[in-house]
């Protein structure tokens, strides 16, 4: 029996020295995959690398136009008003309505600054910072490629009113109404260049175009902020109101004020929006002008935050002498002859001038009306 418990053993250790080594043989070519795993691992992040390099929102997407391109081809023409005409992109600056559009060459901008806030103001605006706009006809010239914004400064004309039908006599029969009146809510884009339209890509083009017109933005809001200051950006999409802020900006950081407030204080008029309402916070902004002056919240504890001082500042291309000097008629008339000294000319008196009475020489009418008898002589 001893025998047998013994005999039992020896196979028991055999066995188990046998499995064991089949354990390690079997598990042997792990290590052998582990290499590979790594190597698929480092590679894995250099396959997204570059997308970490994607450009930011304004550089150029496309390479800069050669100096020496040639004109550019009748086949990339087509090309690029197949491309361009009917899109709907947003507008980075404002265009004046009417016939008064916008040139821009070598990335400026003309009208700009002072210039383009008088056209604004007589004009009106047909596109702000931030709108949308439809580009509705693109054509090439010589020089410069001209885009139709929103249907342009001229209602063009339908292509049943190019056709001429003769009626009775020879007399012609218009076959729709006049297509050259003017449109007044579009306006257009002028792109020169030094000598002529040269070879570019549709791409190209964008990127001239993108200090006037945002190709990237997929919405209205995004289109605004790109147009802002960066700390008014940030504000903005923080829902906080700075002070200096125009309404446009308020208006995009907290909407349309459920109520407004008009009020005077020191002879001056003044707007008080409020926007939220007990038990949680109110703020009161308060505007003069289009400038957000002073900013009041009223804190649920029941503690109150006022602040008035600027916390940004926004560029004013015009000033107010120079305004007044263009509010001034340019053909103001004047009683000076060409080249006459204006101190030579005969000024009116400060005084007003009495009641011209007539001559003594000349006879008097009676006094009496019409039908009133006068005495006669003795």
């Amino acid at each position: 029996m001893e025998r047998l418990r013994g005999a039992c053993f020896c196979l028991a250790a055999l066995l188990g020295s046998a499995l064991l080594l089949q354990a390690q043989s079997s598990s042997a070519p792990a290590p052998q995959a582990q290499p590979a795993n790594p190597a698929v691992n480092t590679a894995a992040p250099a396959k997204s690398e570059p997308a970490n390099d994607a450009p930011p929102p304004h550089a150029p997407l496309a390479p800069p136009i050669a100096h020496n391109a040639p004109h550019m081809s009748r086949q990339t023409r087509l090309e690029i008003i197949r491309d361009f005409e009917t899109q709907l992109v947003y507008s980075r600056t404002a265009f004046p309505m009417g016939t008064k559009g916008l040139t821009l060459k070598d990335g400026v901008t003309t009208p700009g600054g002072q210039e383009l806030q008088q056209a604004l103001t007589l004009w009106g605006p047909a596109v702000r910072p931030g709108d949308p706009a439809h580009i509705s006809f693109v054509q090439v010239k010589d020089n410069h490629i001209h885009f139709d914004i929103n249907g342009g400064p001229v209602r063009r004309k339908k292509w049943y009113q190019h056709i001429e039908v003769a009626g009775g006599g020879g007399v012609p029969v218009e076959m729709g109404p006049n297509g050259s009146a003017q449109n007044p809510h579009g306006t257009y884009l002028d792109v020169y260049f030094d000598k002529y339209v040269p070879e570019m890509t549709a791409q190209q083009l964008r990127d001239l175009l993108d200090p006037v017109l945002d190709f990237t933005s997929r919405n209205k809001e995004q289109a605004y902020l790109e147009t802002v200051p960066p700390k008014v950006k940030e504000a903005i999409q923080a829902h906080h109101v700075l002070v200096g802020m125009n309404t446009e900006m308020v208006l995009h950081a907290k909407g349309k004020p459920p109520k407004k407030v008009r009020e005077k204080e020191g002879g001056a008029q003044y707007e008080e929006w409020i926007y939220g309402e007990p038990p949680a916070d109110v703020d009161f902004v308060r505007i003069v002008g289009d400038e957000v002056v002073r900013v009041e919240t009223m804190k649920v504890g029941g503690e109150k935050v006022v602040r008035t001082e600027k916390e940004v500042v926004l560029p004013k291309p015009e000033d107010t002498e120079a305004k007044k000097e263009e509010d001034r008629p340019a053909s103001a008339p004047s009683l000076r002859r060409p080249g006459e000294d204006p101190d030579s000319v005969p000024k009116p008196s400060d005084t007003a001038s009495p009641t011209p009475v007539p001559p003594p020489d000349i006879p008097q009418p009676p006094s009496g009306g019409p039908g009133e008898m006068v005495a006669g002589r003795g």
